[in-house]
């Protein structure tokens, strides 16, 4: 069954095609056809619950995808989302050699300095764009990174996030202290499991240790830190409701867990096949299974700023004893054709992944649960005090690869990337073709080359 027509590219060439959503019982495909290099099909959707099949009706808004989507994509007039948050490249340079990356970094690196970082920032906060993730490769293999955060307060950036592995902060709490002197907002942190075996298969080193490290010293330095789990089947879907365990029990350090299904693009071992992917359905059902009754697929929002199928997020609050309480609003599925839905999601999260020291007050801290149930007003104000110092989400972003992109999705993209003085759409600034066997001059041997879309 067609669910509906949308485009693409071919993950070979590149090049835009003709799509099509199609449905084979319960599980839906991404189909297409590349004049060149022939039909490419890639599971995009596993299962048709009750709880959320509407979330693959298509938005009300008309999407016309522009011909030239995504070759020389930047955020422009047909472009229907605004941004939310601007990632911004300091390095290239990695302390890690992940297997699976996906901005492919390494060592060599052309990194901006300071002053033109600067300039940067004061381009993006004239754009309004005020909230900005610093990314790499891993952003604190530099130095300088308190200065950059300055630079970045110094000209109105609000919101800082700092994307990292964590192993340099847990490794020097001095300089993790810099960070958040200099106005760090809050550390997103690499994080797949509870175990050393997951790290070693997703990252190629035994980290579990550093990651515990890492978030004792960002609570002792006052920084809150969300836990960013690359989901990956066969690795570590089991260990989701663990994840969720350790994320409840680190709180209010700990201010939500931000799940991202594995997605192809950058550097990964080979390439995939559909039992190699897992879909939001699945996740939200393993969040389910897993979480031992206090998390419910029905807690959970489609995304609001973003199109309804890159990911889905759940609002609450970590009450005395581990208890969750559900404070997700219900979804209105026209607040994202709203022309502020940005700046609200861009508010939401800054407010619930800062932690806000001043609110930890004892008796937010100490409440009991008797006196979190009271309606009457000290109790109320000790409840709105623990809603604010240790909320906590459950989150996920569904990023897309060569051959999953539909470039419907692509145009309500938020999350973007500041490339050549131009913010684009996260996936289509990552997005790479799939290796193809070419010959050089003067070997018989075919070899394998990846080439990244020219930006």
């Amino acid at each position: 069954m067609i669910l509906g027509p949308t485009k693409s590219v071919c993950p070979i060439c590149l090049r835009q095609v003709e799509a099509r959503r199609v449905r084979r019982g319960d599980d839906v495909f991404l189909q297409k056809t590349c004049p060149e290099h022939g039909d490419f099909s890639a599971i995009i959707w596993r299962g048709m619950d009750d709880a959320f099949v509407n979330w693959l009706e298509d938005t009300a808004r008309d999407v016309a995808v522009p011909s030239s989507c995504p070759t020389t994509c930047a955020t422009c007039e047909e472009h229907l989302t605004k941004t939310c948050c601007a990632l911004v490249e300091i390095t290239s340079r990695c302390n890690l050699r992940c297997p699976i990356c996906f901005a492919d970094a390494g060592d060599a690196s052309s990194e901006p300095t300071v002053d033109e970082l600067e300039r940067i920032f004061a381009k993006l906060v004239a754009d309004g764009n005020t909230f900005v993730q610093l990314s790499g490769g891993e952003p604190t293999v530099r130095d300088d990174l308190p200065e950059i955060i300055a630079a970045a307060r110094y000209v109105g950036v609000e919101t800082v996030q700092l994307n990292s592995n964590g192993l340099r902060l847990a490794a020097e709490p001095e300089f993790t202290k810099m960070l958040a002197s200099a106005g760090l907002s809050f550390v997103f942190l690499q994080f797949d499991g509870v175990s050393d075996s997951i790290y070693e298969k997703l990252r190629g080193e035994p980290l579990w240790a550093q990651k515990q490290r890492c978030i004792k010293v960002c609570g002792e330095a006052g920084l809150g830190v969300t836990l960013v789990p690359t989901v990956t089947p066969g690795v570590n879907v089991a260990e989701i409701g663990a994840i969720l365990d350790f994320a409840v029990a680190h709180s209010p350090v700990v201010r939500g867990v931000h799940f991202q299904p594995i997605s192809y693009f950058g550097r990964y071992p080979s390439p995939p096949r559909d039992e190699d992917r897992i879909t939001l359905p699945e996740v939200l059902r393993a969040v389910e299974a897993q979480a031992k009754g206090r998390i419910k697929i029905r807690d959970f929002n489609p995304s609001s700023c973003d199109h309804p199928r890159c990911g889905f997020h759940g609002d609450f609050v970590v009450l005395p004893k581990g208890k969750l309480m559900k404070l997700t609003q219900k979804y209105n599925p026209d607040a994202c054709c709203c022309d502020d839905a940005h700046l609200k999601n861009r508010n939401f999260v800054a407010r619930r992944w800062t932690r806000d020291n001043a609110a930890e007050l004892e008796t937010a801290a100490n409440a009991t649960d008797e006196a979190l149930a009271e309606a009457d007003a000290p109790e109320m104000s000790a409840f709105l005090r623990r809603v604010k110092s240790h909320g906590f989400t459950v989150s996920a972003m569904a990023f897309q690869d060569a051959y999953t992109l539909d470039l419907e999705r692509l145009m309500q993209c938020s999350l973007h990337v500041l490339s050549d003085g131009a913010v684009v759409p996260f996936c289509a600034n990552y997005l790479s073709n799939v290796e193809v066997p070419v010959k050089r001059e003067g070997s018989a041997t075919p070899v394998k080359v990846k080439v990244r879309r020219a930006k």
